[in-house]
């Protein structure tokens, strides 16, 4: 029991934010053959419709809250972030295009089962927590917090 207490939340939280994060990083910075930021939110503004704000806090949360994630650094706001925005952006980009990825380029653009699993993933982290080994844990363990 006590090594799925160590392993389960780490290897969630770890999984989702090595996908999270290098989406964030083409977002906000060009990374990884991205398009940066002022192409994302021209993208989201004024092609999907998305406000500005929530296409800033859409950016801001898969790249920081993916370095959430892989550190368990505010673990559980991390995944509540990620998890709604894969709400939202499956609703308002991908639903349009069903449910599978378009693995042999035959659609419009890509499905909504990857969200599925993002969101599954980010509800089990908010429930469980960052987990032993996590920046939230040795923070915690070393305030007075610890008994909470």
């Amino acid at each position: 029991m006590k090594n799925q207490k160590i392993g389960v939340p780490f290897v969630a939280r770890l999984a989702l934010g090595c996908v999270i994060f290098p989406h964030g990083a083409q977002n906000l910075l060009g990374w990884f053959g991205g398009s940066g930021f002022e192409a994302t939110m021209t993208y989201l503004t004024e092609d999907v419709g998305v406000p500005w704000v929530i296409s800033l806090l859409a950016i801001i949360v898969e790249f920081l809250g993916g370095l959430g994630l892989i550190t368990g650094t505010l673990t559980r706001l991390s995944a509540l972030a990620v998890g709604i925005t894969m709400i939202f952006t499956a609703l308002l980009v991908h639903l349009k295009n069903g449910f599978f990825m378009n693995w042999n380029g035959s659609q419009m653009g890509e499905g909504f089962e990857f969200h599925i699993l993002a969101i599954g993933l980010a509800i089990s982290i908010v429930i469980q927590g960052g987990g032993i080994l996590s920046v939230d844990n040795y923070l915690r363990s070393k305030s007075s917090l610890e008994n909470f």
